[in-house]
């Protein structure tokens, strides 16, 4: 799988990336001590209120920005997103009223809607053979597990000797090196758009027309919702499962959400090699069905009482969580990829950012409120209810032959001087 990183241009691509999400990992902790600092006991509303703003962001600016991207230097649009997100960490530290915190937190999210999608459309162009792609997409994953294990400790280790201000410049330095990282590569200019632009609109919307045409992108957004339920559930509710309900200390907290990251990337070091045998219609509809058994492990050690069975019990389903999701996750962009024609990269992967992050959206305060209200037990089985609409519904939706790579749609000009995708087959 590191075979990859032999590619020069995606080898520093890569670099920024892991660099941008370690500087994100270390202002997710400083953040956190930043909302205490602030707003005391009420910390974790402002939190919940940020993450709601973040997927806002998410949602409204990414279409937005594939609306444009055609238009734009990838190189200069992801270097600027950089400079942004740096300068908006610079703030952090300075900010005295919780509105502030709010509007800091938009700008900074929104930079981020402008990078991620356009960074995950480059790499396809940057990388064109699928086996190697295959195994970039891994690598990502892996960076993503890898952040949310390493940055926390990291963060710890550095709050022994600063104050947690500081964290948000190690921030600053990794945005400063992304961006830097960025404009050191030359970067393969996008597919022109076949015939007439159309509007602002029309532009906005076509990433998500396409996952409304393409039957396999349709059931992408139900795969997207699938994976968001028990994403939502080990982000909210861990450390309620584990301080109150089975009474154990914080560190186990980091142990669980470690079992969960754990179990992600086992599978995407896996993936690789199964890919190249196995359809991903298989793999990711393996890993979305596996989910509901999984959920009623779940609703099972809610209900337990007693015994010491409850805790591996809580780590195995973490575990088990983890590398569902990672089943799904990690073939995405190969899926997207697959289903867009060239020219339609950027608004597809736009619109594949904005789409799943309303599934969070929705199953963030599904997770918090329900169960705070009602209880981690009726959370488990809302969400795992969900979860298993969304698997099945993607399973009807994907054929199970569908048009070979390269041959997924065939754009056709509509009479509004928009585009639309023709299905050949499947």
């Amino acid at each position: 799988m590191l075979s990859v990183l032999s590619h020069r241009t995606y080898r520093r691509l890569f670099a920024a990336q892991v660099i941008a999400l370690t500087g994100t990992g270390l202002a997710t902790v400083a953040l956190g001590l930043l909302a205490y600092d602030l707003a005391g006991a009420r910390a974790g509303s402002v939190l919940g209120t940020a993450l709601a703003i973040k997927m806002v962001a998410y949602v409204g600016i990414a279409p937005l920005i594939g609306a444009f991207a055609d238009r734009l230097p990838r190189r200069a649009l992801m270097a600027g997103s950089d400079l942004m997100r740096a300068g908006v960490a610079l703030g952090l530290p300075f900010v005295d009223r919780v509105w502030q915190v709010y509007v800091l937190i938009f700008v900074l999210q929104a930079a981020s809607a402008a990078f991620t999608p356009t960074f995950q459309a480059v790499i396809p162009d940057v990388l064109p053979e699928e086996r190697d792609y295959t195994r970039a997409l891994s690598l990502s994953r892996l960076a993503y597990d890898l952040e949310s294990l390493f940055s926390p400790a990291l963060a710890a280790a550095l709050l022994a000797f600063v104050s947690y201000d500081r964290l948000f410049l190690g921030t600053v330095g990794g945005f400063l090196a992304s961006a830097v990282l960025v404009v050191s590569v030359a970067l393969p200019r996008p597919a022109p758009p076949a015939g007439p632009a159309g509007g602002v609109y029309a532009k906005a919307t076509a990433g998500s027309r396409l996952f409304f045409t393409v039957p396999r992108l349709r059931a992408l957004l139900w795969l997207n919702l699938a994976v968001a339920a028990p994403g939502a559930m080990v982000t909210v509710n861990t450390v309620v499962y584990v301080r109150d309900r089975l009474g154990r200390g914080t560190g186990d907290v980091a142990l669980a959400l470690g079992a969960y990251g754990a179990g992600s990337m086992a599978v995407a070091l896996l993936l690789p090699r199964v890919l190249d045998r196995v359809p991903e219609r298989a793999v990711m509809l393996g890993g979305a069905l596996a989910l509901p058994p999984v959920f009623a492990a779940l609703v099972a050690i809610t209900t337990g009482t007693g015994g010491g069975w409850r805790w591996p019990a809580l780590l195995a389903t973490w575990t088990a969580f983890g590398a569902a999701c990672s089943a799904v996750l990690t073939p995405t962009g190969r899926l997207v990829r697959r289903a867009a024609p060239p020219e339609d990269r950027a608004p597809a992967f736009a619109a594949q950012f904005s789409l799943s992050h309303a599934c969070w959206l929705l199953t963030y305060p599904l997770a918090g409120w329900l169960g705070a209200v009602a209880g981690l037990r009726s959370a488990a089985v809302a969400l795992g209810v969900v979860a298993t609409v969304a698997a099945l519904a993607a399973l009807r939706l994907w054929p199970p032959a569908g048009p070979e790579p390269g041959e997924a749609g065939e754009a056709e000009e509509a009479g509004d001087g928009t585009r639309r995708v023709r299905v050949l087959s499947g």
